[in-house]
């Protein structure tokens, strides 16, 4: 059995942005205090996407749990494929709509800030294949770890997250290029 806190997982990639950050410099031998700026941000809203789809909610003496991977529990996967299904199958509507609210708007920062920061994505097509890539990817990461579900639900409502603050993104620009033309 293996845990993973929290605070491992981010410092590993923490370090690990840290070290690609330093590369970049010596390769370029270049440094934008406002790209780091950026990244960092990028940074942050994937750290906190990683707090809420990995490790359980519950804390214990004031503690965020460990992610648990058990071999021998990865099977069967946990997974829901069919759209709806669970979405309602919470016992209090306040658990209900902390789902929808959460898995929607944990996804709204990403969609802001990654078609301000990556310019690769200058395109609908091309941004909203990033949002919903990066979603798909996290619900497949979490196949076997026996205490998450992999569920189409999240896949959606964290895609329509993404994509209201893609629409925010495009309403800020659409703003900033008319203040700018005045």
């Amino acid at each position: 059995m293996l845990f993973i806190s929290y605070q491992a997982a981010a410092a590993f990639i923490t370090a690990a942005f840290l070290l690609t950050r330093l590369l970049c410099f010596f390769r370029r031998k270049a440094f934008s205090l406002r790209r780091e700026a950026a990244l960092l941000t990028v940074l942050i809203a994937l750290l906190v996407v990683l707090r809420f789809t990995f490790f359980p909610f519950d804390r214990v003496d004031g503690r965020i749990q460990p992610l648990v991977f058990d071999a021998s529990q990865a099977l069967p996967f946990g997974i829901n494929l069919i759209p709806f299904k669970n979405l309602l199958d919470y016992p209090e509507r306040r658990q209900i709509l902390l789902n929808i609210i959460g898995n929607t708007a944990m996804f709204i920062p990403i969609g802001v800030i990654w078609p301000s920061v990556f310019k690769e994505l200058d395109s609908h097509k091309k941004a909203i294949a990033a949002g919903v890539g990066f979603s798909l990817v996290i619900e497949l990461l979490q196949l076997p770890f026996f205490s998450r579900v992999t569920d189409v639900d999240d896949l959606i409502l964290n895609t329509l997250g993404y994509l209201l603050g893609y629409g925010l993104f495009l309403l800020a620009k659409r703003v900033y290029a008319l203040f700018k033309g005045h």
